[in-house]
Order: C-alpha cells, then sequence, then structure tokens
C-alpha cells in the first residue's frame, strides 16, 4: 500500500518538475531582451533585473521537489555508505521524521500564511517598477508543499523497504 502512494506522490511530483522547468524558457526571453535593449539601443529596462529575479527564483524552488525525487541533491555519504542497505533506510526515516517532515511542514504552513497576507493586502514591490508580489508569495507556498510532498513519498517508500 505504502509503494503506490509513494508511486503517486512521486508522478505528481515528476508532473510538477517537468512542467516548471519551461520556466527557464521566459528567463531566457527576458535576459536576451534586457541584453539587447541594453547593448544595442543603451536603453535598459527598470524591469529585467527583477523579472529575471523572480522567474529564476521559481525556477529553482520548483526545482527542489524535483531534485528530491530524482535523488540527485548533494549529500556526504561516507559513513552511510558503508551501512547496509536496511540500517540506511532505517537512518532516511529517523532523519525524515526528526529533522524534514517539521522543518518542512512549519516552512509549508507558514510559507501559505505569509501568501494569505500578501494576497489580502496586495502587496507590491518596493522597487521603481512596484510589481505585485503576491502571485510569487502563492507559487513559493506551492513549492514548499510540493517538496512536502516529495518527503512524505521518500518517507512512505523507505518504510515500506524496511518491511521487506
Amino acid at each position: 500500500m505504502f509503494e503506490s502512494i509513494s508511486n503517486y506522490l512521486e508522478c505528481i511530483t515528476r508532473k510538477e518538475g517537468e512542467i516548471t522547468s519551461f520556466l527557464i524558457y521566459p528567463l531566457l526571453i527576458i535576459v536576451v531582451f534586457e541584453v539587447f535593449m541594453r547593448y544595442v539601443f543603451n536603453s535598459p529596462t527598470i524591469w529585467a533585473f527583477e523579472a529575471t529575479t523572480f522567474v529564476y527564483g521559481l525556477h529553482y524552488m520548483f526545482g527542489l521537489a524535483y531534485t528530491e525525487v530524482n535523488d540527485s541533491h548533494v549529500k556526504v555519504d561516507i559513513f552511510t555508505a558503508m551501512t547496509s542497505q536496511k540500517s540506511q533506510a532505517l537512518l532516511r526515516v529517523f532523519t525524515n521524521l526528526i529533522f524534514f517532515m517539521p522543518v518542512m511542514s512549519f516552512m509549508t504552513m507558514w510559507s501559505f500564511k505569509f501568501a494569505y497576507v500578501s494576497t489580502k493586502g496586495l502587496e507590491v514591490n518596493s522597487t521603481s517598477w512596484a510589481p505585485p508580489i503576491w502571485p510569487l508569495k502563492i507559487l513559493m507556498a506551492f513549492c514548499f508543499l510540493f517538496l512536502l510532498i516529495q518527503g512524505i513519498a521518500n518517507l512512505l517508500k523507505d518504510i515500506n523497504s524496511l518491511k521487506k
């Protein structure tokens, strides 16, 4: 049962990663446009730097869960590599329950709280361009949610591997 739930959650994360990977294209377009405007017309924009920061931030944050589903995060496994698969799974369950789940649960809850407050106030960034940032805060909250979902999938997978 845990395996089917874990596979379903991983499928959600993989789809999210595949879809949000396309954020690289608007990022590329904005950067090329800004370089073109700056060096060809000597007329830099006031919005491009900030827009690239926003788009790259979202690209990075949405990529966290996708990187986790592919087990691609950098980790130091000098000591755990010498232990058995069961010991490794037990350590992953322990660290997931003690560190990852509490931190990501609170980060997810707080980010949705901040997104709610920002949306309620229609928050804008305090720059000369002054773009609305409440939509970004909503998306960032979903980034944490996807990472939490992937953490749950990893936990279920590790518990299932301990059962075998």
